[in-house]
């Protein structure tokens, strides 16, 4: 599971951060006219596999069923890290039980973060890049014509009412007198938007825009299934906003391969803006220092085995920085996150035991 969840995260984030330029992916809810040389597309089309089509990953083929459209545009392969975020919300709620009612509450949680919120989140994504993509990635959906902007436009609504309704059906199922899961979902969608339109469009700014991607995937789904079993309390907000900012990093893993593309735009990733030199160790502290600090918060809290558990976890992800991101982290990049993610996912199950207790 966590080798799935690991290549989806990756996957996600790198299509996120790709949709900027692509000469070299959000927010979820739980997640522009631009001037540049054209380039020829590097895959897709004819050519292209009909299973990357249906994950909504790069190497697509041409299609032209619409409900195969409309799914690739909500990127299935970008939908298991939340759900993995739901489960370690259940987790540390330390009220899940292996009933069928908490089984279904879960499952409908995951449809409403995963394929609703998401689908939602990536689908108003390429929508604002449409014109980027007519230019770079031409056979795309919405560039080609395989789908009309006013299907898509009816899709995102589709997908964000429809999400926002399971929300506030998870509220009045767990009984709450305050609509929380639905208020989370609410704003998840704000920040979905704020982040892919503009005026404000955080993805442009390295901290901003990788900080919210890092909380989109961690922090907010974790809430949702902590609130849906359990009671979201501040402690729980802090300690998952700090893992949030190991998620930063693992955004910024993916701006070193966009570098000359982002200067040439006057996009401020963090590798333009520091140089990749300095960047690249901003992004291993980013992951190390807070994952250390969650362990020194579980040892301050009288739970030395989970903490230890987790510094288990850390101890290969920094063996692997050594070993290829901080050699190359262009080059390397892709090897880094299959050897090193996987840790940091198992972590995230650690810490959120560790909160149960």
């Amino acid at each position: 599971m966590a080798s799935v969840l690991n290549s989806a995260l990756s996957l996600n984030l790198s299509n996120f951060k790709s949709k900027r330029v692509r000469t070299h992916s959000l927010v979820s809810p739980l997640s522009l006219p631009l001037t540049m040389k054209p380039q020829a597309p590097v895959s897709g089309g004819a050519g292209g596999s009909s299973f990357n089509q249906l994950l909504g990953i790069k190497g697509a083929a041409q299609e032209t069923n619409k409900w195969k459209i409309r799914l690739q545009l909500t990127k299935p392969v970008t939908w298991p890290p939340l759900i993995w975020g739901v489960v370690c919300g259940a987790a540390a709620s330390g009220n899940f039980n292996w009933t069928l009612e908490d089984v279904a509450k879960s499952i409908v949680c995951m449809l409403m973060s995963g394929p609703f919120l998401t689908g939602y989140t990536q689908t108003i994504n390429d929508y604002y890049d449409r014109e980027i993509d007519a230019i770079n990635e031409p056979y795309r959906p919405i560039p080609s014509g395989a789908i009309s902007e006013n299907e898509v436009i009816t899709q995102i609504w589709v997908l964000l009412l429809g999400g926002l309704g399971l929300a506030g059906l998870l509220d009045v199922w767990a009984g709450h007198d305050f609509p929380v899961v639905f208020y989370l979902a609410l704003g998840g969608s704000l920040l979905s938007y704020i982040y892919s339109a503009p005026p404000l469009k955080l993805k442009q700014n390295g901290w901003i825009g990788n900080f919210a991607l890092g909380a989109s995937y961690i922090s907010l789904p974790w809430w949702a299934g902590q609130a849906l079993f359990g009671t979201l309390t501040p402690d729980i907000i802090v300690l998952t906003l700090l893992y949030s900012i190991a998620g930063l990093g693992i955004a910024i893993v993916n701006d070193f391969k966009s570098i000359e593309g982002d200067r040439a735009l006057g996009l401020q990733s963090l590798p333009v803006a520091f140089g990749a030199e300095t960047a690249k160790w901003i992004c291993v502290g980013a992951i190390d220092i807070t994952q250390l600090s969650v362990a020194g918060y579980l040892l301050g809290d009288g739970k030395p085995y989970y903490a230890l558990a987790l510094v288990g976890l850390i101890i290969p992800q920094i063996v692997f920085q050594f070993q290829y991101f901080l050699k190359d982290p262009v080059k390397y990049d892709v090897k880094y996150q299959a050897s090193a993610q996987p840790f940091l996912v198992l972590g995230l199950l650690v810490t959120a035991l560790a909160t149960s207790h």
